[in-house]
């Protein structure tokens, strides 16, 4: 039997220029993140963030995809119950999406193929994001019958506003890469043949400049960034209040039982 290995894959070798390239594989399943792998990634940017030697990060996936989302086939064990479910977007996705928006090192998106779901969490809590014409975006996960989670959705929110992130997440269509650019979720689009080039010309340009303005310019843009509370308790609650319903629990079955789902609005 077939055992798949899915992991984030940290590259060194230019690092001479300060690029370092982080590699998110998951072979057969378009690169889905699985737990194993927002660990890993988040692991990855902590340490990376101490490391001078550091002046870009690369993320991209492997296969020709960049990620397909959360790994759905850990769901009924990951996010079975309400504390189960807290934990899984609260102390796994939640942070390693924190650790990139936060990491001080400027990082660039390389986005081939497939870019859905948490691909596209990932995609936007980088600084820039470089793809190819014939990638896909989106963020499917009305058909899974649950709503995107607080610390995932900032992301996508701060680069498309209001208006954008509803039509994303209500319609759940998946678009090509000149919508996602004209939506605003692209820092450019080039032909697919041109992306790996295109997007380490970019990383080397970020490299290329004085790290502690990089930087600087990362702390002050976030710090300028219109701020409101943090959620309360309460809140948090009824993020994940859909928790026990049946078309969360159909929309789940559905997804693995390769069946359209049942959504019933309860």
């Amino acid at each position: 039997m077939e055992t798949r290995v899915s992991e984030v894959l940290r590259d060194d070798s230019l690092l001479d220029e300060g690029l370092v390239t982080l590699t998110l594989s998951n072979p057969g399943k378009l690169n889905a993140i699985s737990v194993e792998m927002w660990r890993a990634l988040r692991i990855h940017l902590q340490t990376l963030d101490a490391e001078t030697r550091v002046r870009a990060i690369v993320i991209r996936g492997a296969q020709g995809n960049f990620a397909a989302g959360a790994d759905i086939e850990e769901f009924p064990t990951e996010r079975g119950s309400y504390d189960t479910l807290r934990r899984y977007h609260g102390e796994v996705i939640g942070p390693t999406l924190d650790a990139l928006a936060r990491c001080r090192h400027p990082s660039v998106a390389l986005i081939e193929g497939v870019c859905v779901g948490g691909g596209l969490e990932i995609a936007a809590h980088c600084d820039l994001r470089i793809a190819g014409e014939g990638a896909r975006f989106g963020v499917p996960i009305n058909k899974l019958g649950f709503p995107m989670a607080p610390g995932e959705l900032r992301g996508v929110l701060a680069l498309t506003g209001r208006a954008t992130t509803l039509e994303i997440l209500l319609e759940g269509r998946v678009f090509g890469a000149a919508e996602a650019k004209e939506k605003g979720l692209l820092t450019r689009v080039v032909d697919d043949e041109a992306i790996e080039e295109a997007g380490y010309t970019c990383a080397r340009r970020v490299a290329a400049g004085a790290p502690l303005a990089a930087q600087l310019n990362k702390w002050l843009i976030a710090r300028l960034a219109p701020s409101v509370p943090p959620l309360s308790e309460a809140e948090w609650q009824m993020a994940f209040s859909y928790w026990d319903s049946h078309d969360h629990r159909e929309g789940v079955a559905a997804f693995l039982e390769k069946r359209p789902p049942d959504f019933r609005g309860r």
